[in-house]
């Protein structure tokens, strides 16, 4: 069985139910480990945006501490184009309070990062990990300031596009993503381009991160969780 709940209270609703999550963040989580890792490097995903304790926990696994905030200016960060550059492995660790947490909370359940890019790889890969088991999907949204959820439509239609690829049993609320997902492909680009997450990067001198996000299929990496990094699974 297919099934999808939102962000962290869903990783908790799925969690005793599921043999494998997939974390689906398309701005910008998501899309940032599959070019990262994609190019080789290893990911930490890190919770917090203090880059005093990003720093020392980079240092205790060797790896650099990407910057807390998306950044410009060649600096790695949570911008999927800064990781363009990353060479075979690199060890980054990429603070985000939301894709990073989610990947997270977890436990021990098999964790895959999901995105427009790499759909069919990723839900092969989940389809391989869970066996008989359920696969749970996990679109990340944002969070409102006073920490409440933020449902991100792109979130939505990057499950969606997983959901569609594994093709299985399903549960109303993984239909409805699949169907999102359908009725956004043939526009898919205004469809995100006009997100509330797309308009902000746009406005805000990113318009490369969606660029990026919104190359459907151009990657053929599943990044899986393991000892603490994502990795090619």
């Amino acid at each position: 069985m297919i099934r999808c709940e939102w962000a962290r209270e869903g990783i908790e609703a799925l969690r005793p139910h599921v043999s494998v999550l997939v974390i689906v963040d398309v701005l910008s989580f998501s899309t940032a480990v599959d070019i990262a890792v994609g190019r080789g490097a290893l990911i930490y995903p890190f919770p917090l945006g203090d880059f005093e304790a990003a720093q020392a926990a980079a240092a205790e696994v060797g790896a650099m501490a990407a910057a807390p905030k998306r950044a410009a200016g060649g600096q790695f960060s949570l911008s999927p184009a800064s990781l363009r550059h990353l060479n075979p492995g690199d060890r980054l660790l990429l603070p985000s309070p939301n894709g990073s947490r989610l990947s997270l909370a977890c436990g021990d359940i098999p964790v895959l990062a999901g995105c427009l890019r790499n759909a069919r790889t990723v839900a092969a890969k989940a389809r391989d990990l869970a066996g008989h088991g359920d696969i749970g999907l996990i679109p990340a949204g944002e969070r409102w300031p006073g920490d409440t959820l933020r449902p991100a439509i792109e979130d939505l239609i990057g499950a969606g596009a997983i959901i569609d690829a594994l093709d299985g049993a399903m549960t109303a609320e993984a239909r409805v993503a699949r169907d999102a997902w359908r009725s956004a492909a043939p526009n898919l680009e205004a469809v995100i381009r006009d997100s509330l997450s797309g308009r902000e990067l746009i406005e805000r001198g990113f318009a490369i991160d969606v660029d990026l996000a919104l190359q459907s299929e151009a990657s053929a990496v599943a990044p899986m969780l393991r000892d603490g990094a994502y990795i090619a699974g």
